[in-house]
């Protein structure tokens, strides 16, 4: 194996990894991730979703996902608190007239009591607690979330030891939270699922973007490891992990 030329090829993805919204296309093809969850995020949203809802999408990212569902602008709110995403949400969602707002608390989310029919969250932060507030009665929330033993074997792989980033994200710790907050549990499900990298330079890529679940990751820190990577996927042609996901809709 040429151990320079991975290395160089690894530390170019490193530097590219940088992410525009919530976009993953750089490394498309390379990877593959949430392909058979036992449920359909966005065939629960259309379910709900009628034009006279009033709508806020919480840490919307880019808005990709929200401006895919075609509801009326004025009747649709979101947040992020990610400041490049921040950006990026005011120059495209303002000027359609939807409600933006920066948030970076999901304990003071800035609107008021009652103001929503439909909320709507997938892999951002909540307070169940702060969710009640903002819905009006029957309002619904809707959230799929990445739980707490996402990519642990990946992870294990290149750093060993680390620690869980967000330990208590699971189902059954989290369905308690939105039970105790008043809420009535519609749908709850938990999936763990298989994530396929056929390149290691996407994984490099992948793992530099998911800084909070690799820590600490470099190409030069864990080069050892990427080696072995390499070594998986000439042989099995591919470096299979594990995602962790939650489903919960849940009614005020």
């Amino acid at each position: 194996m040429d151990y320079e030329h991975w290395k160089a090829v690894w530390e170019q993805e490193e530097r590219a990894a940088h992410i525009h919204g919530w976009d993953f296309s750089h490394i498309q093809g390379k990877y593959s991730v949430e392909t058979d969850l036992p449920w359909d995020y966005r065939a629960l949203v259309n379910r709900r979703l009628t034009s006279g809802l009033n709508l806020l999408d919480y840490d919307t990212g880019g808005g990709e996902f929200l401006l895919s569902l075609n509801h009326p602008y004025d009747k649709t709110s979101a947040t992020e608190g990610y400041p490049p995403n921040v950006a990026l949400c005011a120059e495209k969602l303002l000027p359609l007239g939807i409600n933006f707002k920066e948030c970076r608390d999901p304990s003071n989310i800035p609107f008021e009591d009652g103001t929503f029919d439909l909320i709507l969250n997938r892999h951002g932060s909540f307070d169940a607690a702060e969710i009640f507030r903002l819905l009006r009665q029957g309002g619904i929330f809707i959230t799929e979330q990445v739980g707490e033993d996402n990519d642990r074997d990946l992870v294990e792989l290149v750093l060993p030891g680390t620690e869980k980033p967000f330990p208590h994200l699971n189902l059954a710790e989290q369905r308690r939270g939105f039970e105790a907050a008043g809420f009535q549990i519609l749908q709850a499900e938990e999936a763990y699922r298989p994530i396929y990298f056929y390149d290691t330079g996407a994984f490099v890529w992948f793992a530099r973007i998911i800084e909070w679940e690799f820590p600490g990751f470099s190409v030069e820190r864990c080069f050892q490891p990427l080696l072995k990577i390499q070594e998986m996927i000439d042989r099995d042609g591919q470096l299979e992990g594990t995602i962790h996901r939650y489903l919960i809709v849940a009614k005020k």
